[in-house]
């Protein structure tokens, strides 16, 4: 008996021991960001998740996003997956397809007030079924116009705010300003996001002005690139590059953020880089074309690994850090998808770098925007089209026959 009740005593110190190191758990959490502010604000949100779980750490770990993807892959697929992080839209369907995204949907009608029903049901589309949800968004984000108002005042032009009150900000006014700009400050009028869009970024450079034409790059299975609305818009992209040499060219840095361009397109999460730009700035609504105003939004998510050994755990931390509270904290810097933060003054006022005027822009864009395309297949057209689309960005290139040259990469794959 004193030997039964000696194991029983020893087992008890050893579940208790297990339970004690299972409590003092540490998440890893991968995200795109290095930027000081965005980290101080997600280090925030963890340590109020100690209010509940006490003995509970996240250790938020950076992937440059032009390398997110594929880094991303190679975790999950070497045995090193973390817990949770952030997921790109145009890599969602090829995730989910794969099976290594947690359903969540436990774990957030669990969650106490959480209220799912408070997400916008368009945002909620690419990351959820009828039963299952594999993302939460915590950025649904319109790409707009910064702009540099001393350039434009220099050069005597109306900034592209000021043109899109008049209904004057269109794809015609935007190369002709861009030209202008170029001329009267010696410096460019126009750069890709985040200087990639001939790399990295080529989608967020194509996108807007292809979907402002009214087209798009591809649709129902079927690719658009080749179709008389991209072509015409592309060719406006290529004449800007070449003709006006007002666009950033391949192999040349004009770098918005430090004054070298007049403007750029981004998401409101980078107006965290301009206390340090040294000059007045502003944003604007993308320019509108033949088709009409197209706001293009790009959007993220958080999700859960399920190869984690902890997926449970970082369920409930994706729940926390989803709430009503933490959107709304997060949405000094990433515009979100719960409709009583996105209606709400609080988000209007929430980012003390962006007046209220030009932050209605982004309320407005979220609530008329489409998403960037996306496809379970993405990295495989991304790399299809890659060599078609480089050979688009010479200066002697036959734009037309470039982009037929890219649909017949990509369309066995659509």
């Amino acid at each position: 008996m004193k030997s039964a009740l000696k194991c029983i005593t020893v087992s008890a110190m050893a579940l208790g021991m297990m339970s004690s190191a299972l409590a003092a758990a540490e998440l890893r959490f991968t995200v795109w960001t290095g930027n000081e502010a965005h980290l101080a604000m997600l280090n925030g949100i963890a340590e109020s998740f100690k209010e509940t779980h006490p003995d509970v750490t996240v250790r938020f770990e950076t992937i440059p996003a032009a390398d997110y993807t594929q880094k991303l892959t190679f975790q999950l697929a070497g045995g090193n997956p973390p817990d949770a992080g952030w997921m790109m839209e145009d890599a969602a369907p090829t995730f989910a397809n794969a099976g290594v995204l947690e359903d969540l949907a436990p774990a957030l009608d669990a969650a106490e007030g959480y209220d799912l029903a408070d997400f916008s049901k368009p945002a909620m589309g690419l990351w959820s079924s009828e039963e299952q949800i594999w993302g939460v968004p915590f950025s649904t984000s319109p790409f707009v116009i910064f702009y540099n108002k001393d350039m434009f005042d220099a050069a005597g032009l109306e900034d592209p705010l000021a043109l899109a009150a008049k209904g004057e900000w269109d794809m015609d006014k935007f190369q002709e300003v861009s030209k202008a700009l170029k001329e009267a400050n010696g410096k460019f009028g126009f750069e890709f996001k985040d200087g990639q869009g001939y790399e990295s970024r080529i989608m967020h450079a194509l996108m807007p002005p292809i979907r402002a034409y009214g087209g798009d790059v591809w649709a129902g299975g079927e690719c658009g690139f080749d179709k008389p609305e991209a072509v015409a818009a592309v060719k406006q992209l290529h004449d800007m590059v070449f003709v006006d040499k007002s666009i950033v060219p391949p192999g040349e840095q004009g770098d918005y953020f430090s004054g070298n361009a007049a403007m750029t397109i981004n998401q409101i999460s980078r107006a965290s880089l301009m206390p340090n730009a040294g000059f007045k700035w502003g944003i604007a609504p993308l320019p509108t074309g033949p088709g009409g105003e197209s706001p293009v939004i790009g959007q993220a998510a958080v999700v859960v690994f399920t190869a984690s050994r902890q997926k449970e755990l970082a369920a409930e931390f994706v729940a926390h850090m989803t709430n009503e509270a933490n959107v709304a904290e997060m949405a000094q810097f990433f515009p979100p998808a719960r409709n009583s933060v996105l209606a709400s003054d609080a988000f209007v006022n929430s980012n003390e770098l962006i007046p209220a005027d030009q932050m209605a822009v982004v309320a407005d864009a979220i609530a008329k925007g489409k998403v960037l395309p996306s496809h379970e297949r993405s990295p495989q057209i991304l790399a299809a089209m890659k060599p078609r689309v480089d050979a688009l960005w010479r200066a002697d290139a036959n734009v037309e026959d470039s982009l037929k040259a890219v649909c017949a990469a990509i369309q066995p794959l659509l």
